[in-house]
Order: structure tokens, then C-alpha cells, then sequence
């Protein structure tokens, strides 16, 4: 394609995406007359963009790393031993795999690590553990068996998670 061609092309592609962006307006009578408040209404409802954490009222823009999260740090390394089927930060949830340890080949074991909050609180996270048993034939009976084994679990993440939590508050301080 030669350049003389190329430039026409890009401006009605700019046009294009000019005009369709402007499609959601709306009724300016709806709109709140103040910017922050716009800002506000357009965070909330889900739409706009920031650049570079622009936005920095009551911690909207703002994105921890999962790094910088004890608890999601601590659990993955308290189920580092299995294998992970899925590991979703912003969901909030960490699933392994079927795990089996022993000389069983029929019996295996599968753990769930729901977040409810960022915080290092009992409260703060629901731990599931699960048991397969397959018969030769294959079919597999799976039962929920989260009692003791998801009471230690837990208390191990938090135990972990607790010593992060120092650790950053002594190299924040220093």
C-alpha cells in the first residue's frame, strides 16, 4: 500500500473511533455538575480509565501487588507442596489440584482457599478441604472434610501471614 493511501485510511479510522466513543454521553442534565463528583460516578458505575494511579481518593485507583498481600502470600506458601489447579488474586480464591501423598493410588485430596478480606483475621479467609476416593472400577465418591485438617490449615496461614505482616511493618519503619 503506498503512503498516499495510508494517510485517508487513518483518519477515518481516528474519526471512527472518535464518534463511537462519544455514543455513551448521555443526558447532561443527568451528570453531576462538579468533576470529582463526575470522577466519583463514572469510578463507581465501572467506566473511565486512570493513568500512572491517578485517582487516589479512599484507595480507588490503588492495586496491591499479590506479593504485598500476607495472607494470599502466606497461603500459597503453606500449599506450596500441591500443585495449583487455579490461583486468582483479584477473585480472591486459591484452588489446587488432586493431590494424593501415600501408597493409595485411589484416595486424593483437594484444598480451597477463599479470601474475604485482606486483613490477617481468622475471619478473613474460608479454607475447604476435600477428599476423593475412586474404586477400581473408577468411580469416585468426593466428600467435603474440612474439620481439623482446615482448622490447621488455617492456623498455619495466619501464623505465616502474621510474621509478613511484622516483617513489613519493620521495613516500612525503617
Amino acid at each position: 500500500m503506498t503512503k498516499i493511501y495510508r494517510i485517508p485510511i487513518l483518519i477515518s479510522i481516528i474519526s471512527v473511533l472518535v464518534l463511537t466513543s462519544c455514543k455513551n454521553a448521555g443526558d447532561a442534565r443527568k451528570r453531576p455538575p462538579n468533576v470529582k463528583d463526575r470522577v466519583q460516578k463514572n469510578i463507581e458505575e465501572g467506566r473511565g480509565f486512570t493513568l500512572m494511579g491517578s485517582v487516589k481518593q479512599n484507595n480507588i485507583g490503588e492495586f496491591d501487588f499479590a506479593s504485598s498481600n500476607e495472607l494470599w502470600r502466606a497461603s500459597l506458601d503453606t500449599l506450596d507442596f500441591m500443585p495449583l489447579a487455579l490461583a486468582n488474586y483479584s477473585g480472591g480464591v486459591i484452588v489446587t489440584d488432586w493431590y494424593s501423598d501415600s501408597d493409595k493410588n485411589n484416595e486424593s485430596v483437594k484444598i480451597s482457599v477463599r479470601f474475604l478480606s485482606n486483613e490477617v483475621r481468622a475471619d478473613a479467609l474460608v479454607v475447604k478441604v476435600f477428599y476423593k476416593n475412586c474404586s477400581i472400577q473408577q468411580t469416585c465418591k468426593i466428600t467435603d472434610r474440612s474439620g481439623v485438617l482446615s482448622d490447621d490449615l488455617t492456623k498455619k496461614i495466619l501464623s505465616k501471614a502474621a510474621l509478613y505482616e511484622k516483617e513489613n511493618k519493620s521495613k516500612k519503619k525503617k
